[in-house]
Formats: C-alpha cells, structure tokens, sequence
C-alpha cells in the first residue's frame, strides 16, 4: 500500500525553478523574452550584448518607459504583470509578456541585475538577484528605459547547464531569436553584439522590406514577391519567394500572427496548398493579424502556437494572398486534367480510347530476350512487343541504352546512341554472359515520360516505372560520395560568383562542414559575419542558378541525416543526401536526352534501387507477371 503523504506549498524559489524549466528552455529563451519585454515597454531601440552563447553573459538594453523603484521589486514577484487585470483581458491579448513569469523565473536561475529608470524620474533603481534571491537594491543615476543583465545561466542548475550545446551553437539559436523579433518590428532599431563583434545594427524607421533585405541580402528579397491581402478583418501581407527561392521543407518560414513570431496547424497546411509546386515549400516572411480576441495566443508554454477563432478563414486569406502574390492558381483550387476527367462510363467508350491509345502493331512479333536477374526464375516467352503509345499524356522516345561501365565521374557524358524507329522495336544490346552486369538489367529503352514525371523503361525482363526525382538523389549521392572517397572532385565554375546569405542556423552547418564540401567539388567560402559565402563552383550535376536554394536544402539534410553519427562517413553522407534532395523534382518534364542519360546514370549505381533517403527508385514488373494478370499462359 503506498504511503500516504501530506500536501504542501512548494517554497518558492524551488516553484521559480520549476517554472523556468518552460520558459527558460535556453539562453536564446532569456533573449526572446527580455526583448518582448523590452517591446512592451515601447522602445525605439534595443541592444542585445551576448558572451559564450549567453551562458556567461546576456544583456538586454532598452529605451523604453522604464520602471521606477517599487515596479523594479514587483516584476521579480510570481504573476506580477502590468499587461493584464482580469479573466476577460486574457480573450484580448495585444501584448507580447502577459503571464508575469519570464523575469521571475529568469532570475531563479541566474545572477540577474535589473537597471532601470521610468520616464520623468531622476534617479534610477539597480536590483541584484542571484538564484531567485535578491542581493541589494540601490539608486543609481540611469537613464530613462532598463537594462536586464543575466550572469551565469543555470549556475544554481547543474543538471540543465550540461544539456546546453557548444557556444557556437547557443549563439546560433540566439542569432535566431533575434533576427525574429527584428523581422517583426522594422521600426525598431536593433543591435546584436556577440563576444565583442557586432554582427548586427540595425537603423530603426524601416520598412519590412528593407528590414529583410538588411537581415537576408539583396538577392534574396528580389526572389520574394510582396503579399497584401484583407478578407474581412484579416490582414495578410509580407513577402513569398518564388519557386526558384523555394526549400525543400519549412525552415524558412518566417511567420507572425499579431506580429509575434508564432504558428498554427492551419498556417503550413495554407501555404503548401497555395503553392505551385509540391515537392517543395515556399520561403515566406508572412504576417497574419487579426483582432486580438480571434486569437488565443495561450495555449503553448513558450507561446510559439496559437489557435484561431476561425481557423478556416484564415486558411482561405492566407492561400488567397499567396496566389495573388505570385500570379499562380492554388492547386487546391486546379480542375482535373482532361485525362483524369475523361473517366469512360462503358465499356465501348473504354475500349475506344484503349484503341485509339494503343493501335495494333503492324510488325511481327519478336522473341523476347534472356531475362534480367530482377526475375531470373522465369523462362524464356515470346511476346509481342510493346506498341508505339500516342496518348497525349505520354512523350515518347525510343533510344535503347546498353548499360556501360563508366565510373561515377563520367556519368554526365552525353549519349551518342541515335533515335531508333518505333514501328520496329529496335534489337536489344546484350552484355556478354561471362561480363557482370552490375545493373537492374542487361539492356533497356526509354518509352517516355507518363503525366510529366515518371519514366516508362522496357527492359530485358519486363518494365520499369522510375521516379526521376529518387533516381538523380542516387546518382547524385554516389557521385558526391565517390568524390570525396578518391579526393578527385569535379566541379563545374559558375559563370558568375555568386554571394549567398544564409540564416544562422544553416550557416553554422555550412561552415562546420566546408572541408567535406570542399572534397566533393565546391569552391565555397565564408565572406563576412553574418552568414554569407562566396560560391565559385559547384559539382558536376549541380549546377543550377540560385546557389542559395542549393546551400539551405544541403543544410537541411545535414540536420536531418546528421544525428546518426553511428555509421562511418557519417558527414560525408550527412552532406551528400542534402545535395542528392536538391534533384529535380518528380514532376519535371525532362528532354528525350535527359531521360536516357538519367536512366543510364541509374543503371550504373551501386545500389540502383532506392534513393540515399529509402524511396524506391524504380517498381519493376516482370514479363510473367505482365502475363498472368492478362490470364495468358504462362
């Protein structure tokens, strides 16, 4: 029987503490808060000084209206706010700090100073606290707004302190922070200093565009395109990038609702609706406002989710700014295609447009050849081949592609093998028996591409449907692997140096991974402090105009695929999944010569079947197989 135990009040340094671990989650966590705070108050400018990633040092310093000597004590107390009096104010929110624990629970795990001096006040009011106990408080001459120092992050809490990361990453996830609440007041000025460099200062009075341009560079807010949209009482606006600028998932979406950087279920959901390719993610600065009392903004810990009133609606607002933004119709709002629309409804009906699709071949019938190993178990058939297709969803080509035995550094080169009649299937190219074939088959050839994106491939054995977009992943990824492996990369110069400007994060990883990238044929290089490189070449099979696009996807499969530090190689392939996810995508439409020179990069993989991610490459379907679901004999 369990013991009964009585209940008690927690002594309230222990319930600070407690309450810290929600909001205090890491030095970028104090950061966030004090300059919300700092916002509050009605500041025009705001410095934030930072040592060893926050963990020695954070200093947060503002213009605002100031406390004065009780305000000063009172803010330190649990619950204490200015921003609400009653239930109702909590439906109405229009503040940034409403539930009086970010400074209480800040200093109950740090040496915490508070200088302030409110406005029309002589003298200021310096408090010193160290774990949630207060040290001293004297007057001081201080000018109007407060000054929030945070010493020794943690110091009282060891057992939080060692989950910390290294400083560069602090700093890192700091950097962020800031550059949010930057993005969300341009009228504000803002300066960021780290270790004794100043990596940000920023002019107060500016508009976003120019707020974003400051922060990101110009090449970036050329590829974005300017949103404005009200539906009723919701206003949408910001900026969207075009599908050039677009990412691979969401790591560059920067959204507001009520200018506090926030987020809904609702609000990825719209945008992946309203853009125009789905294979990718748009790059959004995007801000959602709305009467306060149509937004809870209280239902998270850390305030970074909100839940609407009205979910539906906005929803609607935010696919209608997108589209307008970038001249493209929501796919959500796209009719069926023609093909999809013309469902027969008979059996005559079908069977005509089957006639008309595939008409009979006038030539004889030819013997198959020997079966690839993919189904080595079934005999020899004789069937006839397959017929010229016309359907208007269908782009022919008929190139046979005998599989050669290049190494990964020749896989570019271009085919010479020219076009092939389609009345009479061209005769097979077989590999000698006593050579190994290395690959799905012993001869192919591309039928074409179906609905603008997979391949239609007869093989020796059967067919194959190949998804263009897993089959570059595999090629890229073994051609970047090999070059890292022989040291002998291939690089293609760009025609132009292009300078690229990434959020800290991606930066980071960019940075502590420029050797491998180095050794796989970029010419890269940092250039300046806040993020930006110098792209000079990249490798073969790369090359694309917006470098940068390239760099955010390679960072992101290095933050995906990097925590599996188990195998050996682990970088080199962190970095050679996040190229291989900048492959074209699935749906592109690819020339007759691209489509043949992808299937025979394929076939000379290591492992053809499946992309360095898992998806499948290619679904085979073998002869006997093809037989059998028509009933044939077998």
């Amino acid at each position: 029987m369990a013991q009964r135990r009585q209940i008690r009040l927690l002594p309230i340094n222990v319930a600070n503490k407690i309450a810290a671990g929600e909001v205090v989650e890491r030095p970028a966590s104090v950061v966030k808060e004090l300059i919300e705070n700092a916002l509050d108050a009605g500041a025009t400018r705001i410095e934030v000084v930072i040592t060893a990633g926050g963990r020695k040092l954070i200093s947060v310093a503002d213009d605002g209206c100031g406390m004065d000597h009780d305000n000063a004590l009172m803010c330190l107390e649990p619950q204490a706010t200015s921003k609400i009096r009653d239930v109702d104010d909590i439906e109405r929110i229009a503040t940034y700090g409403f539930r009086g624990e970010a400074i209480p629970s800040i200093a109950a795990v740090s040496r915490f100073t508070i200088r302030t001096c409110a406005e029309g006040e002589t003298t200021g009011t310096c408090v010193e606290v160290a774990g949630g106990q207060i040290q001293g408080v004297t007057e001081i001459g201080f000018p109007q707004g407060t000054t929030f120092e945070v010493r020794d992050l943690f110091f009282n809490v060891p057992a939080r302190r060692k989950f910390l990361k290294s400083y560069q990453t602090e700093q890192t996830h700091i950097r962020t922070a800031f550059m949010l609440q930057a993005l969300s007041h341009p009228e504000t000025a803002m300066r960021f200093k780290a270790d004794g460099r100043e990596v940000w200062n920023l002019p107060g009075g500016a508009t976003l565009e120019e707020r974003v341009m400051e922060l990101f560079g110009r090449d970036f807010i050329a590829s974005m395109r300017p949103m404005k949209h009200e539906q009723g009482q919701i206003r949408i606006s910001g900026f969207v990038g075009v599908p050039t600028l677009s990412r691979s998932e969401r790591s560059e979406q920067y959204v507001f609702v009520n200018k506090r950087a926030a987020t809904a279920a609702v609000i990825p959901y719209a945008l992946r609706e309203a853009y125009p390719d789905p294979d990718h993610r748009p790059v959004v600065v995007l801000f959602v406002d709305l009467p306060p009392e149509d937004v809870d903004v209280n239902v998270h810990p850390m305030k970074r989710e909100v839940r609407f009133r009205d979910a539906s609606a906005v929803r609607d607002a935010i696919i209608a700014a997108v589209s307008d933004a970038l001249g493209v119709i929501p796919r959500a709002h796209l009719e069926p295609s023609p093909a999809a629309a013309a469902t027969p409804t008979t059996i005559s009906n079908f069977k005509s447009q089957i006639s008309e699709s595939f008409p009979q071949p006038t030539h004889p019938t030819s013997t198959t050849p020997p079966l690839s190993p993919l189904n080595s178990s079934t005999p020899n058939s004789s069937t006839p081949p397959l017929p010229t297709l016309h359907s208007p969803l269908f782009t022919p080509t008929s190139s046979t592609l005998p599989l050669t035995h290049s190494p990964l550094s020749t896989l570019n080169s271009p085919l010479s093998t020219p076009p092939l009649p389609t009345t009479v299937p061209p005769p097979p190219v077989l590999i000698d028996e006593t050579e190994e074939s290395g690959g799905p088959w012993a001869w192919c050839r591309v039928l074409g591409q179906i609905h603008d994106g997979f391949l239609l491939v007869e093989t020796d054995g059967g067919y194959a449907v190949i998804d263009p977009q897993a089959a570059h992943e595999r090629v890229i990824y073994e051609r970047l692997l090999s070059a890292a492996q022989s040291n002998e990369p291939i690089s293609q110069p760009l025609l132009m140096p292009q300078s690229v400007s990434l959020p800290p994060a991606d930066a980071e990883r960019i940075t502590a991974n420029l050797d491998i990238l180095r050794s796989m044929g970029f010419a890269i290089d940092p250039f300046g402090s806040k993020g930006e490189f110098i792209v000079e070449a990249l490798p073969v099979g790369l090359e694309r105009d917006d470098a940068r696009s390239l760099l955010a996807d390679l960072s992101h499969g290095i933050a995906t695929s990097g925590v599996k530090r188990g195998t050996e190689k682990w970088r080199e392939r962190s970095v050679a999944i996040g190229a291989a996810m900048s492959a074209i995508s699935r749906t592109a439409s690819l020339a007759p010569e691209a489509q043949s020179r992808l299937v025979r990069d394929l076939a000379a993989t290591r492992m053809p079947y499946t992309s360095p991610r898992g998806r499948p490459t290619m679904l085979f379907t073998s002869l006997s197989e093809l037989a059998r679901k028509f009933g044939r004999a077998t």
